[in-house]
């Protein structure tokens, strides 16, 4: 299994069946803090992008409880460079 560290680009299942995409501020013993989060959302092109949490300031970093999770990992790097475009309004080759 791959180290997951601040800076990293991590996506987190939770136990509502949602997956947001992030970048992993900090992990404590009961959760992360994760930066400009993004949930993936059905689109009829496939899937995208869209806020984890509407109503939050743009560049918050969020808490997400550990317990109301089921997995972690790091993002598949497809999906980890479209995250970054959308977050930073830079395009990456």
């Amino acid at each position: 299994m791959q180290t997951i560290k601040p800076n990293d680009t991590i996506t987190i299942k939770l136990m509502s069946g949602e997956e947001v995409v992030g970048r992993l501020v900090e992990e404590k013993d009961d959760m992360f803090i994760v930066a400009k989060p993004m949930a993936i959302v059905n689109m009829p092109s496939g899937i995208g992008l869209g806020p984890y949490i509407f109503t939050a300031q743009p560049h918050s970093s969020i808490p997400i409880v550990k317990q109301n999770v089921v997995s972690w990992c790091l993002t598949e790097s497809g999906m980890a460079r479209k995250y970054a475009e959308g977050t930073t309004g830079l395009k990456l080759s």
